[in-house]
């Protein structure tokens, strides 16, 4: 009678942990409900057994109390066969809705694959057009590029007009004075040309007489109004003797400049050359090598002030710099101690 019962809540129990959809549930639903029908069945032939063995004295309160228990448990079957029946005519309609919903789908994938075999053979056209169209807005692009700075241009063009005293005549009316300075200015300008250009005439006919070594036309010496032959002559020597003298001059600052140059070389120990404008190059006569020199650059109004370029000689002497140039201001004492140093190198060598 136990293992009856307990066969019986199992399939009480399972359906509601089971769930499904489709012909799969309707089967099982039906499975299940002939098995609680076989179990309703087996019970009641064990129940009517028990009654027709036992006597009404024979029954005790445990059998009556296992009796009422299998009623109540027979009842909760019937409850809940009719609680699955419903919910069986349920998975049926629901089965039915779903199987109309597929049909539905499926109709919308075959539209859906008709729409993209169309699709394909339209894309390559769609491509093609698209190549197209992105060329053209390249094309456009550049141009509206070109245009744009043409347009840049044209408004220079426009601005440096106008600054120049240009204006629109379609727009513009000009009042001109009859007593213009700047027409009257005009008319000095032609004249003055004019009479330049024939002064040029002239000019150039006493340059070609004077080439062929002819006697110059009295009107041309008249109109350059040039010295007579003998004046001609003492200018010339006149002219010879400046450039001589210019020349000893010359030769006079040369060996002067030299002099002094050396003189400083041998008083200071630093030679002194002038690379650019503004520029002073400093070696020492001490220099470990040739290319060990200071450039110093002339500031401020003619050249009053001296300010130190970096070079890698000088990048050598920093504790000097900072001493002498940073902290004392003072560029003589700056060559002063490099002198020394360079001199205590080499008599330490």
């Amino acid at each position: 009678m136990i293992s009856i019962l307990l066969s019986v809540s199992r399939c009480v129990l399972w359906p509601r942990t089971w769930s499904g959809s489709g012909e799969c549930s309707m089967r099982a639903g039906e499975e299940c409900v002939s098995c609680w029908w076989r179990e309703r069945d087996g019970m009641r032939a064990i129940l009517g057994s028990y009654d027709s063995e036992l006597t009404a004295a024979e029954y005790s309160p445990q059998l009556t109390r296992r009796m009422r228990e299998a009623e109540d448990m027979v009842q909760k079957v019937h409850a809940h066969n009719s609680e699955m029946e419903a919910q069986l005519s349920q998975a049926l309609e629901e089965l039915g809705g779903q199987k109309q919903r597929a049909d539905m789908l499926e109709m919308e994938v075959k539209m859906l694959q008709s729409q993209s075999s169309a699709a394909e053979q339209s894309f390559p056209l769609c491509r093609e057009e698209a190549s197209s169209l992105r060329l053209k807005i390249e094309e456009l692009e550049g141009e509206r590029s070109r245009l744009e700075e043409d347009k840049k241009m044209l408004e220079m063009q426009l601005e440096r007009f106008t600054l120049q005293g240009g204006y629109d005549q379609s727009r513009t009316k000009v009042l001109h004075m009859s007593m213009n300075p700047a027409s009257a200015a005009k008319q000095r300008l032609r004249e003055d040309q004019a009479r330049l250009q024939e002064e040029c005439e002239q000019l150039r006919e006493l340059v070609r007489a004077l080439e062929q070594g002819g006697p110059v036309p009295a009107d041309l010496e008249a109109a350059a109004s040039l010295p007579s032959s003998k004046e001609l002559t003492e200018l010339r020597k006149q002219v010879e003797s400046a450039e001589l003298k210019n020349q000893r001059l010359k030769e006079v600052f040369q060996t002067k400049i030299q002099e002094f140059r050396k003189v400083c070389y041998a008083l200071t120990g630093y030679q002194i050359d002038i690379t650019t404008e503004n520029q002073y190059r400093l070696t020492s006569m001490y220099a470990e090598h040739k290319a060990d020199c200071l450039i110093f650059k002339a500031t401020g109004p003619s050249g009053a002030k001296m300010q130190l370029l970096e070079t890698a000689f000088s990048s050598s002497v920093q504790e000097l710099i900072e001493l002498h140039l940073l902290r004392q201001d003072s560029i003589p004492a700056f060559l002063s101690a490099l002198t020394l140093d360079l001199f205590s190198r080499q008599t330490v060598a």
